[in-house]
């Protein structure tokens, strides 16, 4: 580029529409603090620039990758040279990413194998596990605080005062995606509750949720009850299908039991 010549500066939408994203996007990425403009035009609007096409790219390949917003956030933040945690986060992100896939492949090995032997193609099934697998959950973006009605001020307090490292936080919500994600595999298969697979799900599902309540029976008793409530949930959070949930009570029912 040439002397005197002034970087050209794009707004929101003329950035969003060049890169492939929306302008939704770019705001949530600036309120996260992600992707913030490169400069104000007089007016206060978003002004954006080729430097920021790097950054956007780096936050999309993260994204893409299965790294939630919080994580990438940090990656980003850290020193270029750090390296070495790149490239782990990044390995991390992909054998995640492998695991979905191989959900995917059996399920799909599973329809072809009820094609060949004449029997009906289980359409729902198949359509449960696929979204399952594809769907993207952004945990960051999700709304928690209607959960806040389930537990009172001073098991707040205590759940706040415990204070769970960040990274811990993280690998938490990838357990749980990845759980989910077989449970739903499970349900679409038509597995029995009480088998040994199933079962072998319910001690990682009973595991994780010890690791949030810290074995705290007040803060259990609440999630039990909230859990109980779920019709009333908002539609836009819903980490499974319903089927799912039914199969995971039948199978924490059988645990149970199991155990005493």
């Amino acid at each position: 580029m040439g002397h005197g010549v002034t970087a050209a500066r794009y707004q929101a939408h003329e950035f969003a529409a060049r890169t492939g994203v929306t302008v939704r996007t770019l705001h949530h990425y600036d309120r996260l603090g992600l992707l913030r403009p490169s400069a104000r035009s007089a007016a206060g609007y978003r002004l954006y620039g080729e430097g920021d096409v790097a950054r956007l790219q780096q936050i999309l390949t993260l994204k893409f990758l299965g790294l939630p917003l919080r994580q990438i956030k940090d990656l980003l933040a850290q020193a270029p040279d750090d390296l070495a945690t790149t490239l782990r986060l990044q390995r991390e992100a992909i054998a995640e990413r492998r695991r979905q896939l191989d959900l995917a492949l059996d399920a799909i090995a599973e329809a072809e194998r009820r094609l060949a032997a004449g029997a009906d193609l289980d359409w729902d099934g198949l359509k449960r596990i696929t979204e399952a697998i594809t769907m993207q959950r952004d945990w960051d973006q999700l709304d928690w605080s209607w959960t806040q009605q389930y537990s009172a001020e001073g098991q707040r307090q205590k759940l706040a005062a415990r204070n769970v490292p960040p990274e811990v936080v993280k690998q938490g919500e990838r357990d749980w995606a990845i759980l989910i994600a077989e449970v739903e595999a499970a349900t679409a298969a038509g597995e029995d509750p009480v088998g040994a697979h199933a079962q072998a799900l319910a001690d990682r599902w009973a595991a994780l949720v010890q690791g949030f309540t810290g074995g705290d029976p007040e803060i259990e008793a609440n999630l039990k009850k909230m859990y109980a409530d779920m019709d009333n949930w908002p539609t836009t959070w819903r980490p499974c299908s319903p089927e799912a949930w039914a199969f995971m009570d039948k199978a924490l029912a059988a645990r149970q039991e199991r155990q005493s």
